[in-house]
């Protein structure tokens, strides 16, 4: 079977994608693939709140459906790996887009940035649970003030991982994804991603292997 590609994830590989806004993400890759059978999207809402928040919720669903996609709603990052769907699956790719901690004050101040770094923190230590062997966690994060205070690979290093690579977050390269603030009123609302790069970690055991 030919091995389809786009970016940095390809169709053999078992990807498991968190923290799903409307899940055109899941859809761009499965699109791109020609399938989803390989792909686990998860989102932090449940099925109903997704439906009601994304107006294009209920379209992404039903085509990722149809080309085989494994759908899990209420998944708390901090935690997926106790999932009862999830606790017992490794996977190649493990990607969170954008985390984020909702709006409880302005993206400078420090108790704002100090919720976000535990998203982030919370979701690496669950993740190192689910990679196989030479698997890898991505993060897409914005890199410009006041985002690059969240010190990313900081929080990778502290929860035993090593980046391998940083490398620049262009939208484009995934045709039909449309990132969404997820949080409040404006959940539905895309937000300019300005500059920001995917950072790639591998956990540090099987870095020195």
């Amino acid at each position: 079977m030919e091995v389809k590609r786009i970016k940095h994830y390809s169709s053999c590989h078992q990807i498991l994608l968190v923290g799903e806004g409307d899940f055109s993400f899941a859809l761009s890759l499965a699109t791109a693939f020609g399938s989803a059978s390989n792909i686990v999207a998860t989102s932090l809402d449940s099925k109903e709140s997704l439906l009601r928040n994304y107006s294009r919720a209920s379209t992404n669903l039903d085509e990722l459906e149809n080309l085989g996609c494994t759908l899990v709603h209420e998944v708390d990052g901090h935690t997926m790996n106790h999932h009862p769907l999830l606790e017992n699956k490794l996977f190649d790719r493990i990607v969170f887009n954008f985390p984020h901690a909702g709006f409880h004050g302005r993206e400078h101040e420090w108790l704002q940035i100090m919720l976000h770094q535990e998203v982030v923190s919370g979701f690496l230590k669950s993740a190192r649970k689910m990679l196989k062997e030479d698997g890898e966690v991505h993060v897409t994060h914005k890199t410009a003030h006041p985002f690059c205070n969240w010190e990313i690979v900081k929080l990778a290093k502290e929860a035993e991982y090593s980046l391998i690579e940083e490398v620049p977050f262009g939208i484009f390269d995934y045709p039909g994804y449309i990132n969404k603030r997820g949080h409040g009123v404006r959940c539905d609302q895309s937000f300019p991603v300005g500059r920001c790069s995917t950072f790639k970690f591998k956990t540090l055991l099987y870095m020195f292997c």
